[in-house]
């Protein structure tokens, strides 16, 4: 039976079937509520909305969710992702494919032969690391704007400012910026210090436009084969000088460890648009493409979303 419904899936909705098997903690072939919970809960939807879904797609009225189900459900939201589902169902049965014929064949190869299908391998990973990078950011993107549109306005964040010439920070109250006309000012303030509360209701303003924005910081760590260090110093260098002409790039720096040959690159895109964007032009292909040489392995991508005021109260 299972192989049946299997058959007649279409195209992009047979991954439905590995995602029942994993949700499936039990092995009874179908989902509770708590199995359907702990899978697909994002922390977005509240539990009560998880339970709303949940019967929405259980209509069968079993208390339970099989394979048709979350099928029928899905398949009315696609849109474009049933033809990414069903590129992915391919690309794994063709990657599947390769490494079982890498298995038998490589060690029976020419040294020219094995280098290529080494190359391939690496080139390979890194084609599809730089497609998990562009999802995390989008994931990212869609989740950070979801939470702030369900939590709606926030209670007023206090800043910590630090006074010229004063070693204790005084609190500043967002959204409640002193003005010159204001009665703390009356009496004890000198010019400068008004020059400064000029400064920082300035700086209020701008961080009050930024608050809703987000700057996406990446960490790139890359082991290099110690004979290429030269080479390799070479490529990042030009990479880095073509990334800090761009318009979205707010700042590349270069961290290497002392203890062996491990670089640290340290990138702030102006958004998660600038940093993919970014990944598509020749000079970011071209470097990449060179890792495969220069790298033992393949490099370690992070991701982070964070508000765009972080960048401007860290950099003034």
């Amino acid at each position: 039976m299972a192989a049946e419904l299997g058959a007649g899936l279409g195209a992009g909705l047979r991954i439905f079937r590995d995602i029942l098997r994993r949700a499936d903690k039990n092995d009874d072939g179908k989902l509770s509520f708590d199995e359907f919970k702990a899978y697909f809960a994002d922390g977005v939807l509240s539990g009560e909305e998880l339970h709303e879904l949940f019967h929405t797609i259980d209509t069968h009225n079993t208390d339970n969710l099989d394979t048709e189900e979350l099928c029928e459900y899905f398949s009315q939201h696609l849109g474009e992702y049933e033809n990414v589902l069903s590129v992915l169902e391919d690309l794994n049965i063709t990657i599947l494919k390769a490494m079982d014929k890498t298995k038998k064949d490589y060690q029976e190869a020419s040294n020219l032969e094995q280098f290529v299908t080494r190359f391939l391998l690496k080139e390979t990973l890194n084609q599809l690391q730089s497609l998990q990078s562009s999802l995390e950011c989008a994931m990212e993107t869609t989740e950070e704007q979801t939470r702030q549109e369900r939590q709606g306005p926030t209670k007023p964040e206090v800043l910590s400012i630090q006074w010229p010439g004063k070693r204790s920070a005084r609190r500043l109250q967002r959204n409640n910026s002193l003005s010159l006309n204001s009665p703390h000012f009356s009496t004890g303030w000198t010019e400068e210090d008004s020059q400064w509360m000029t400064q920082i209701n300035r700086l209020q303003k701008l961080i009050d436009r930024l608050e809703k924005k987000h700057i996406m910081i990446v960490q790139r760590q890359m082991s290099v084969i110690e004979e290429e260090i030269e080479e390799f110093r070479l490529a990042l260098k030009q990479y880095v000088e073509s990334a800090s002409t761009q318009g979205g790039c707010l700042h590349v720096s270069v961290q290497k460890l002392a203890s062996d040959c491990r670089f640290i690159v340290y990138e702030f895109w102006e958004n998660s648009n600038a940093w993919n964007s970014h990944l598509q032009m020749n000079y970011s292909k071209t470097f990449q493409r060179s890792n495969v040489d220069f790298l033992e392995i393949p490099e370690l991508i992070t991701t982070m979303l964070v508000p765009a005021s972080w960048w401007v109260l860290n950099n003034n």
